[in-house]
């Protein structure tokens, strides 16, 4: 195993190392090439492992990397922890990243810095495996940092984008937010335990359950403090309420970028962290409320947003962030096995979702609003059965004891915990998920409806037909029908199948074949992940290992929940099915009359619940004033005019009147001499 492990971190490494340094000396081809096979090479050795763990035939091992640090009390090493839940994540992380690999072939195709596309992509999936393999937590933060840095470069990828510089600018300063609260946490875990290593901080962490420290004159409980401290910067990285804005911009970048961040790697950082520190979080009740509280309300929040956005990517955005609402209570509630199913799961289905978004995209000339969409079902069928599949498994299709999408186990599972748990935080959490499963259910079958029934609106595209009458097919995904201001908002509505009909001279096609298959693969995890695995991630103590911390009377009470509560998320997945069909197939005109109605809450979802507005008035536009401030009064008005500025100043007049006494005549000079001996004398003598 060790050699296996050695390989499945570096590889990426080296071939985005080769990729992004080489990459014009050996073509667009080579690159390409090294970079996807090194993937899948990682994907085809993280599996074994896996199943092995699965199996019961694996045991966890630390696999030495080389020595890192020692400076004081502070030493530790480069190290890979294997264990289940980082076999888990293996799988996730290389499966997720090979598919947008081997799709990128065909989305990025026209694009002329495929070879720096390629290599950022390996390196944030390196990023990405250093993290999940961390032995203490200097090394899972290089790992976090990493992805940060990744996420920045391919975000921003097309720099000469406006909207998609500020999008990564926008990404990496949110998330330095919630990274200041992770490197707290840090410092403090290190303060109190005097090590980084992961396995010695938990096997200490029951012990520190009731201690308290003080700060700033009060008594605070300990393991509170460190926890909620390292929950910000979960927050950050999964984009949890308050430090979400991050995301939905995220979509910028090429769509394989989108379903990489969103379904397997950066978003699922802080869920990964908060369930291998679950030890300590059992330690800490208010970290716990507070985090089934926060994933509960985000979950429900993103929800309801979703319901209102036309941008078929962002739709999807704000799924993955209500999504990872639900795995943060799942956590917060103590199923920590529970949560990362949910985890394992969502990574197909979240990812194929995005990745058949893409191929829409790619149908549609990269046009992005799904009112322009509509009738694709028999033009593309291969993307429709396959995001089919994908909405079957987020919105959970499924009948009890038969068979179910993987939605449908995993989403229940947390909705069971929640109500199993019986705490207010945790009553809270079931309810707001429940609504979020109706909200969810909604929102998707929307999406399908919008794109792929009715009649066809490409005509209205002026984005389409501009492609189709100048033979122009932009490299970079393109939305020309941004989000409305909110007075226009409820007016712009979708044309009904009456009022347009027509599609202009173009014909979608489907993608080629190298997005086609990745899409069949993860509708294959989507359809059969929960049903085939439900059974060791969340009633099989023995398969975790100790690696996240199973409660055994939780997963008994679950199972005792009644049949109301087992049934809750189907009903909510059956009535926002109906409400969609009723709003898009049956009567095209009731949103239309539901927004007007609904006026200001319809805005309110639209605009975002507004948080990049406050965020604005509240920390950008003051940020700009005092920099103004600093730049024009400080820097310009005091430092620069009575320094640099005053001393150039000084010496200028200086050597305009010195230059005075240069007249060329010996009397002159004879004359200053002795003068300035006479002052000489003068001052000896007084």
């Amino acid at each position: 195993m060790q050699s296996s492990i050695l390989l499945i971190v570096f590889l990426p490494l080296a071939t985005a190392i080769v990729a992004g340094l080489f990459g014009g000396t050996i073509g667009k081809t080579p690159a390409k090439v090294l970079t996807t096979v090194g993937l899948f090479a990682s994907c085809a050795l993280s599996w074994p492992i896996f199943l092995d763990f699965l199996g019961g035939n694996a045991q966890a091992q630390v696999v030495p990397v080389l020595q890192w640090v020692k400076s004081g009390d502070l030493s530790f090493d480069w190290a890979l922890r294997v264990d289940t839940l980082t076999a888990v994540m293996l799988v996730v992380i290389t499966s997720v990243s090979a598919l947008v690999h081997l799709y990128s072939w065909g989305y990025m195709d026209e694009d002329p810095s495929q070879q720096r596309f390629f290599a950022y992509l390996s390196l944030f999936t390196f990023a990405m495996l250093m993290l999940v393999t961390a032995d203490n937590l200097v090394q899972m933060f290089f790992g976090w940092e990493g992805v940060g840095l990744a996420s920045y470069l391919l975000i921003g990828f097309w720099y000469k984008k406006p909207s998609a510089n500020a999008a990564a600018i926008k990404a990496f300063v949110v998330n330095r937010v919630g990274d200041l609260g992770f490197m707290l946490g840090i410092f403090g875990t290190f303060l109190v335990f005097g090590t980084v290593s992961i396995p010695a901080i938990l096997d200490q962490a029951p012990a520190m359950s009731g201690s308290s420290i003080t700060f700033m004159g009060m008594r605070l409980m300990t393991m509170d403090i460190l926890c909620l401290l390292l929950f910000v910067g979960a927050m950050g990285k999964s984009a949890q309420l308050g430090l979400h804005t991050w995301l939905p911009d995220a979509m910028e970048g090429p769509t394989p970028v989108s379903a990489l961040i969103h379904a397997a790697t950066m978003v699922t950082a802080g869920v990964f962290m908060v369930c291998r520190l679950s030890p300590m979080f059992e330690t800490a009740p208010v970290a716990l409320t507070v985090v089934t509280v926060v994933g509960g309300a985000t979950c429900l929040f993103a929800a309801t947003i979703g319901t209102t956005q036309w941008d078929i990517k962002r739709v999807i955005a704000y799924s993955t962030c209500s999504q990872l609402g639900y795995m943060f209570f799942a956590a917060g509630v103590g199923a920590y096995g529970v949560a990362m199913f949910h985890l394992f799961t969502h990574a197909f289905f979240k990812a194929l979702l995005f990745l058949g978004a893409g191929a829409v995209i790619h149908a549609m000339h990269h046009e992005q609003d799904m009112r322009y969409y509509g009738a694709l079902r028999k033009r593309i069928p291969i993307t429709f059965w396959a995001m089919m599949a994908g909405t079957l498994a987020i919105t959970g299709v499924g009948i009890i004891d038969v068979f179910g999408f993987a939605g449908f186990y995993s989403k229940d599972a947390i909705l069971e915990a929640a109500y199993a748990r019986g705490t207010g935080a945790a009553n809270f959490a079931f309810w707001a998920g429940a609504l979020a499963a109706l909200l969810t259910s909604f929102y998707s079958w929307r999406l399908m409806f919008l794109t792929f029934w009715g009649k066809p609106r490409w005509a209205d595209s002026e984005h389409i037909q501009h492609a189709v009458h100048h033979g122009h097919d932009e490299p970079e995904d393109h939305n020309p029908a941004a989000q409305e201001d909110a007075g226009a908002a409820v007016a712009h509505h979708v044309p009904s199948t009456e009022e347009k009909d027509g599609t202009g001279g173009y014909h979608p096609h489907e993608a080629p074949w190298v997005m086609l298959i990745p899409l069949v693969v993860l509708s294959l995890g989507a359809v059969f992940a929960g049903f085939l695995f439900y059974e060791p991630f969340v009633e099989a103590e023995g398969f975790w290992q100790g690696s996240v911390f199973f409660n055994e009377n939780l997963v008994h009470t679950m199972h005792g929940v009644p049949l109301w509560v087992k049934l809750t998320a189907t009903i909510a997945m059956l009535l926002g099915l109906t409400i969609a069909w009723l709003s898009y197939i049956r009567n095209p005109k009731l949103p239309q009359a539901a927004a007007e109605q609904l006026g200001p809450i319809y805005r309110f979802f639209l605009n975002k619940w507004y948080f990049d507005e406050l965020y604005n008035f509240l920390f950008v536009k003051p940020a700009f004033w005092l920099g103004r401030v600093f730049w024009k009064v400080l820097d310009i008005g005091i430092i620069d005019r009575f320094g640099p500025d005053g001393a150039a100043w000084v010496v200028r007049q200086g050597s305009v009147g010195a230059k005075r006494f240069q007249s060329g005549m010996l009397n002159t000079y004879a004359l200053i001499m002795l003068l300035g001996l006479v002052a000489a004398i003068t001052w000896v003598l007084l």
